[in-house]
């Protein structure tokens, strides 16, 4: 045996005894390492349990327990005897839920949902996008949405995951366009409104009221959201609910308006372009309120398409409140032309001025509207027969700025105070300054006579021209017009105007004129006394608007009524505007016989659009 062949035999004892050694260190070194580990992982173990426990229970538990929001349902708007103004209707909604799927899984989705409801993907992602993928919240995609797109969805449900088509309560109005100015409508909350109502608890898809009544007691109204807390598994499956709490719906709110009048006057209005409103010279309460042309806020609670939209604002702004929007008052006015003349002392009630054809002011004729005059007469035959020559004397010789206060202490130039505020223009009560300011021009004594007969740069909405004649029927207090019939504080508000007793002895008999041997004589009636202000305004180069302002009954007001007819040309307030005023009184008399109990239609379970 060589020597090699000895050094590599197994059974060389000094072979065995390094690799023994070798052998045994590393069995050491691994035990070593598995008891450091174990003792990391205690450690940590011993860490998570003990002293972070809670607060990853807490954490665990919200991975697999989610809240479900459930909207509430708005409350319900009635009249002043309980008819139904706007209440809920069963339809179906479209929302997505976005915990139910991966955010890279959501865009094959959104795809197929939007071409199957024919509406754009990218608007479906935005609102999505703006709860976020992790949200466990619902979020609304669609308004109601018809009962053939309910079975459309249905049917394709396995390529709509996280897709749910629930039953909710949408906005309904049983009248159709009945009171649409006055009610407003509702709509989806835009992702401009959205940052500034967050904080309230608002959230992308919500329903909100955007104009009307509908948006100014959106707080009264909106209620309070609910949900289902549920469990869920790995994938967003749920597996079980766990508790609820139900949605609490929004206030009744019930408004001054009486439906009966209402429904009347829009027939009495019929197809004029313009305004109406009716309300109590005592208190404020708006008894009814018509705007023409209108639309049907229904039109909201579902989805409108491009071409219905472009329909509706083709012709005749409907959107438009008329009875808030300013238009020079005209004749009316000089009820404001002369409690200045006698509460200035400039003139006394039985003070006379010669009348003329026109009267010539530096170099412009301000005509009469009988192109003759009328002779000699006093205050009464002058708002009899509404003569301008007599009113621009008056205003020449009280002046533009007593003129200016009166109007502002009857409430031109400033918000009525009505709820729907956000869609009131105040107007103009010009003034020097004003003038100077805005038109960069010095005043005019034309601009005095101008104004003194409602024209130039004056301008009213009907509810101001309505609260300046109930001041006069009232005995003398401004009002606040208002439509929440339990607003305590706006019934009671009556702010003094401090006009004496013999100026509102002079206008009252001169507004009863009008009816007695005026512009309003055709329209006299044994049955009811009614006194009032007709007004013919210039709107070059279109017709003239008509207007006409009254109260009843004479001995003890009750109802004030203003009519404003758009460019209706035809003989003016009263040809045209005084007649739809007349009705209006007659049609409140007659209501008020009748029973005063409510008588609601039913309510539809379904949208068919």
């Amino acid at each position: 045996m060589t020597f090699t062949q000895r050094r590599n035999s197994p059974f060389n004892p000094t072979e065995n005894t390094r690799t023994m050694g070798k052998g045994i260190r590393a069995a050491v070194l691994f035990l070593l390492g598995v008891l450091v580990l174990i003792g990391i992982l205690g450690g940590r173990l011993f860490y998570l349990q003990l002293i972070e426990g809670d607060r990853n229970q807490q954490l665990a538990e919200n991975n697999r327990i989610r809240l479900i929001a459930k909207p509430p349902e708005r409350g319900r708007l009635f009249d002043r005897k309980g008819n139904i103004f706007a209440s809920s209707r069963l339809a179906h909604v479209v929302y997505l839920w976005p915990i139910a799927q991966p955010k890279d899984k959501w865009q094959p989705t959104i795809n197929r949902l939007a071409e199957l409801m024919g509406v754009s993907a990218q608007t479906i992602t935005d609102k999505l996008e703006q709860e976020g993928y992790n949200s466990p919240n619902l979020v609304r995609v669609s308004t109601a949405i018809s009962p053939k797109l309910v079975t459309i969805l249905s049917e394709h449900s396995l390529e709509l995951t996280g897709v749910k088509v629930e039953p909710e309560a949408v906005r309904y109005y049983p009248n159709g366009d009945v009171a649409a100015h006055l009610l407003g409508y509702t709509g989806e909350l835009t992702a401009e409104e959205l940052p500034k109502l967050r904080e309230k608890g608002y959230r992308p898809g919500d329903v909100i009221g955007k104009v009307g009544v509908e948006y100014a007691f959106e707080d009264m109204l909106r209620g309070e959201w609910g949900g289902q807390q549920v469990e869920v598994d790995a994938f967003g499956k749920v597996l079980r609910v766990l508790g609820q709490k139900p949605p609490k719906a929004g206030n009744t709110v019930k408004l001054t308006i009486d439906l009966d009048l209402e429904k009347a006057v829009e027939k009495i209005l019929g197809e004029q372009q313009g305004g109406l409103v009716a309300m109590n010279p005592n208190n404020g309460e708006i008894l009814a309120m018509v705007s023409h042309p209108a639309f049907d806020p229904n039109l909201f609670s579902g989805r409108i398409s491009e071409s219905t939209w472009k329909r509706l604002q083709e012709k005749d702004h409907p959107f438009v409140n008329r009875v808030l929007q300013v238009y020079p008052p005209a004749s009316t006015f000089k009820v404001v032309t002369m409690t200045a003349a006698l509460e200035s002392k400039a003139f006394t009630p039985n003070d006379v001025l010669a009348t003329y054809p026109y009267l010539d002011v530096g170099g412009f004729q301000f005509w009469d509207h009988n192109l003759a005059g009328f002779g000699t007469i006093g205050f009464s035959e002058a708002m009899a027969y509404s003569s301008n020559t007599f009113f621009g004397q008056v205003g020449m010789r009280v002046g533009e700025r007593t003129l200016a206060e009166w109007a502002r202490k009857y409430g031109y130039g400033d918000y009525s105070g009505i709820e729907i505020k956000e869609e009131e223009s105040k107007g103009t009560v010009p003034d020097p300054e004003w003038k100077q300011k805005v038109v960069g021009e010095p005043w005019y004594v034309g601009n005095t006579l101008n104004m003194s007969i409602g024209q130039g740069d004056v301008q009213a909405n009907l509810l101001q021209v309505s609260m300046m004649i109930s001041s006069v029927a009232n005995g003398g207090f401004k009002i606040r017009p208002h439509l929440l019939l339990e607003d305590s504080d706006a019934k009671e508000w009556r702010q003094p105007l401090n006009i004496s007793p013999t100026t509102l002895d002079a206008l009252q008999k001169a507004l009863r004129s009008v009816f007695d041997f005026g512009t309003a004589s055709a329209l006299n009636s044994t049955e009811i006394k009614m006194a009032g202000k007709s007004g013919t305004a210039q709107d070059p180069p279109r017709l003239n608007h008509a207007w006409f302002t009254m109260y009843a009954p004479f001995e003890k007001p009750e109802i004030v009524v203003t009519v404003f007819a758009e460019n209706a040309g035809g003989g003016g307030g009263s040809a045209v505007a005084a007649p739809l005023a007349v009705q209006t009184v007659e049609a409140y008399m007659q209501i008020k016989k009748q029973p005063n109990s409510p008588n609601n239609p039913p309510v539809p379970t379904a949208i068919q659009n």
